[in-house]
């Protein structure tokens, strides 16, 4: 089983007097970057929010959002009277109006509202509490849905890689007397006398020098491995990379040994399924 860290996940709270909306997004990160916006009555429980989403989310370029939205009237601002009194004094001495003339002109100058702070309650708080996991979950889920994607995806390339190494095996032989028929020719073009006995231990040498047979053992590992770790119960996709990158080694090995045309071709064909598969990696949790 394996999670994306591409995910997205929203819970709303109605309150009697406000709507709180809650959103999670979340990309693909090396580490866990955690971006939080929220209003400044929430700030306090910032850490506590950042803790959660941490133990839950693990990795990724996550960006959480709290929303507020006023339901019924909002009490939080009241008219500074005395100042605005102030105001409307010394506007009748430079300016002429009525009473409501001058008091609109007076509630627009500084300090003459009043903005009263208001303080967390701690049911809310729960409840916003409650509505934050809903949320994760919500992402979790997502993740989860968008790893089985990924993890379909992964399996078809490890099958067609898979499928390759064994044509590789298969023309291996091929490969072995065509590097002898390619020697002997050589030696022939030279007009020379040559020692048949000499020739085939000069060839067993060569052919040993340019042998595939612990690289295709290797890969074939190394593909076992990869399928065992995405049917696991943990999702670990830095680990996967670490598989992938001793999948690509022996891949690149047995290119390098080749020396044989249909061969290479086969190994440009699996570094091609590879390199999908390092692409997509890099969205795994």
């Amino acid at each position: 089983m394996i999670y994306s860290m591409t995910g997205y996940g929203k819970s709303v709270l109605q309150l009697p007097t406000k709507k709180i909306t809650i959103e999670i997004k979340s990309l693909n990160s090396k580490n866990l970057d955690l971006n939080a916006r929220m209003p400044s009555i929430y700030r306090e429980k910032e850490l506590a929010i950042r803790k959660l989403l941490a133990d839950k989310l693990v990795r990724g370029k996550v960006d959480f959002s709290i929303y507020v939205e006023a339901t019924a009237e909002d009490t939080s601002t009241q008219l500074n009277t005395p100042v605005v009194k102030q105001y409307m004094d010394q506007l009748k001495d430079i300016v002429e109006g009525d009473e409501l003339e001058l008091m609109r002109m007076a509630v627009k100058f500084p300090d003459a509202l009043n903005t009263v702070r208001e303080e967390i309650d701690e049911d809310e708080w729960k409840a916003i509490q409650t509505e934050i996991n809903n949320a994760t979950k919500d992402l979790i889920d997502h993740r989860l849905d968008e790893g089985k994607v990924l993890e379909a995806d992964f399996k078809e390339r490890i099958i067609a890689i898979r499928a390759l190494l064994e044509k590789v095996i298969e023309i291996d032989p091929e490969r072995v007397e065509a590097v002898r028929e390619r020697l002997l020719k050589g030696v022939e073009e030279l007009r020379e006398k040559y020692d048949e006995n000499r020739f085939e231990q000069e060839l067993v040498y060569y052919i040993e020098k340019f042998d595939i047979t612990e690289e295709k053992v290797r890969l074939e590992n190394h593909l076992n491995y990869f399928t065992e770790s995405i049917n696991s119960e943990d999702s670990n996709g830095k680990k996967l990379g670490f598989i992938g990158q001793e999948i690509g080694r022996e891949i690149n090995t047995i290119g390098s040994k080749s020396n044989y045309a249909p061969m290479q071709q086969l190994v440009v064909q699996m570094k091609d399924e590879l390199e999908k598969i390092k692409e997509q990696l890099l969205n795994v949790l």
